[in-house]
């Protein structure tokens, strides 16, 4: 008895041993965190049952207003960046003045979700710790984190020192154009920053290990078009006649296919049509054909994306497709346009890494299991991107969830908590260095 005795007291003293390495301020953090957790998942409630679709103008601003009466009040200067010049509403750009000696932060995330107003999925609904809802995740859940952790550590007297800035972009779901007046604000707070950390939902596997992510793929669009010889199909093959369009097409994407696979690649062909004729909307989501069997086709269009782990990497794989398409069939031509916005790749940086294992500290003195780094190839695209040139970047700091950009895309409440305890704890840390 005395011994499972000794063994109940070891186990209720394992949280207060494995955190023996925070100090005054860091434990007053956790406290704070756990103490306002339902205030937390509150404010997640009302964001997330405020509709804020990318093409939502107002919604986006509504959670904006949102944002601002949290930070405000903890000393953030809280700008509203209007773009509606680029066909979207604008972000939300907070600055916090702390003593400048320490690590300039720059907190990245967004307000605007792929749920429109006319979705029939609109709103919160809790069952216990799992609660769903457009955005919970991407991004309304990373936001709340935000929140959380600079409330706490504005309670445990970090958050004077610290100089950090929020950037929340009202249009990373579905980014206006033209993309540099779109990204000029956040480009310019990562040539700011020393740090920069992003809140898109945490990566965890079905083990229940949570990663980091050190590095993201980028993502843009291109158009192949290509171009026969109209005329009888008896005629097809033939000299003078040559192979159509549709052929043309076809020998292309099966070269891609056949020619270009590499590690951290992907080329997906999203919307393709051919016929007599054939054509695209001027938004490029939608083609149309017509045609008849006994007629070669004239033309055929396919849109798709490119992603890619480097710049290196980027710049020549794209040399090796426009070489594909320059192998033209007899009688026949094409074009292949690479868009000229889209998400540069996050390129897998020893500072990046430097930024885990500063976390994986934090996780250490949590309690916390270490964080393995996350494959690239499976996430997406995302706007800490566009800041990875200029400053070291940690990203996939949100809660854990699933179904994404889906009906009934949920989380795990529990890791509101965590994950707010890690991201305010990492901060305080840089606070406290020097620059």
């Amino acid at each position: 008895m005395k011994f499972l005795a000794f063994l109940s007291f070891l186990f209720l003293a394992l949280p207060a041993v494995a955190q023996t390495g925070l100090s005054a301020e860091e434990r007053q953090i956790v406290q704070t965190v756990d103490a306002e957790r339902e205030r937390t998942i509150g404010l997640l409630e009302r964001m997330v049952n405020q509709n804020s679709g990318s093409l939502n103008l107002a919604g986006v601003e509504a959670v904006g207003k949102m944002v601002r009466s949290e930070l405000e009040p903890l000393g953030f200067d809280v700008q509203w960046v209007d773009m509606r010049e680029t066909g979207r509403a604008g972000h939300i750009v907070a600055t916090h003045k702390g003593d400048g000696q320490g690590k300039r932060v720059l907190l990245i995330g967004h307000l605007d979700t792929v749920f429109e107003p006319d979705s029939s999925f609109q709103a919160f609904t809790r069952k216990g710790d799992r609660a769903v809802g457009p955005g919970i995740g991407d991004d309304k859940g990373g936001v709340a984190i935000i929140v959380a952790a600079l409330r706490a550590m504005d309670k445990a007297g970090t958050l004077g020192e610290a100089d950090i800035k929020v950037v929340l972009t009202g249009d990373e779901e579905r980014t206006g154009s033209p993309i540099e007046v779109a990204r000029r604000d956040l480009i310019e707070a990562g040539r700011w920053a020393d740090v920069a950390l992003e809140f898109e939902n945490l990566a965890r596997d079905d083990a229940g290990v949570e990663y980091g992510t050190v590095a993201r793929r980028s993502s843009t669009g291109w158009t192949l078009t290509t171009h026969g010889r109209t005329g009888h199909s008896s005629g097809i093959f033939r000299e003078g006649a040559g192979y159509g369009a549709i052929y043309e097409m076809a020998r292309i994407l099966d070269a891609f296919r056949r020619e270009l696979p590499e590690p951290n690649l992907t080329y997906n062909v999203g919307v393709m049509a051919g016929g007599t004729p054939a054509s695209i909307d001027e938004q490029g989501f939608r083609v149309t054909a017509s045609g008849k069997t006994n007629i070669i086709p004239e033309t055929a269009i396919a849109r798709g994306d490119l992603r890619s782990l480097t710049r290196e990497q980027d710049a020549r794989v794209r040399a090796k497709m426009k070489a594909i398409v320059a192998q033209h069939l007899p009688e026949t031509s094409a074009e292949l346009e690479f868009a000229d916005h889209g998400y540069p790749p996050m390129e897998p940086a020893e500072g990046n890494r430097a930024i885990l294992a500063k976390l994986n500290a934090v996780n250490r003195d949590l309690g916390l299991p270490e964080m393995p780094e996350y494959d690239p190839a499976r996430r997406g695209a995302a706007d800490s991107s566009f800041v990875a040139a200029d400053v070291d970047v940690l990203a996939g700091l949100g809660v854990v969830g699933g179904k994404a950009h889906a009906e009934g895309e949920w989380v795990d409440l529990e890791s509101l908590a965590r994950q707010a305890k890690r991201a305010a704890i990492l901060m305080t840390r840089y606070a406290g260095e020097k620059r």
